[in-house]
Order: structure tokens, then C-alpha cells, then sequence
């Protein structure tokens, strides 16, 4: 019902900028509450950030306060996420989600395939 495709990833110097998209195709007249996630090499999934269905509310791990924000992008039900001062531990495959806020994967309905992000030290 829902098709989601992340672009944006890349390779970047630590301390550099990237910003990440997530686009929406399917049933997009909807509006849904979206996330990310990202899983680094040999490790297991992880919460990243999510936003609300109208961009009210925002949530974020930890990890990534201060560093990482985000949007809701040009349409309804897709997301952006800013990461700045990006560190080598940041370096994933990034997920996009659709459906909750939780930080949990099992909260969420759709998931796009993923964009790599490498970080240089």
C-alpha cells in the first residue's frame, strides 16, 4: 500500500553535513507518523529519530540530540533527517519508517530499503 525510497546517503568527513530523504509513493493522500533507523555494520537495527503525523512533535535517541533533526519534507508522508556534525559512529544504512513514533521496528508498518552513510575520520 505504501512504497518508501530513501536517497542522500554518501560518504562525508567526520564533523561534515548530510541530509537524508524519504519519499512516499502508494497511498500517500494519507498521513502517516514517520521515523528513521539505522543498522551499522554487523549490528542490530537501531532507533534513530521520528516525527509525528503533522510535524508537531519530534523524537530522537540519545545518541543523536543536538546533531540530527527532523522534518517532514515536501509532502505529506515523507521526512527528511539533517545530520550534521556527523561522527564515524554514525556510519549505517539508514531506514525510513512509516506508521508510529516508537522506538521500536515492530511499531512500523512500511519500511524503505535503506541508504548508506559512511563517515571518515
Amino acid at each position: 500500500q505504501v512504497q518508501l525510497v530513501e536517497s542522500g546517503g554518501g560518504l562525508v568527513l567526520a564533523g561534515g553535513s548530510l541530509r537524508l530523504s524519504c519519499a512516499a509513493s502508494g497511498r500517500t493522500y494519507n498521513t502517516y507518523p514517520m521515523g528513521w533507523f539505522r543498522q551499522p555494520p554487523g549490528k542490530e537495527r537501531e532507533f534513530v529519530a521520528a516525527i509525528d503525523s503533522n510535524g508537531a512533535s519530534t523524537y530522537y535517541a540519545d545518541s543523536v540530540k543536538g546533531r540530527f533533526t527532523i522534518s517532514r519534507a515536501n509532502t505529506k508522508n515523507t521526512v527528511s533527517l539533517q545530520m550534521n556534525s556527523l561522527e564515524p559512529e554514525d556510519t549505517a544504512v539508514y531506514y525510513c519508517a512509516a506508521g508510529s513514533v516508537r522506538a521500536t521496528m515492530s511499531a512500523y508498518a512500511y519500511w524503505g530499503q535503506g541508504t548508506q552513510v559512511t563517515v571518515s575520520s
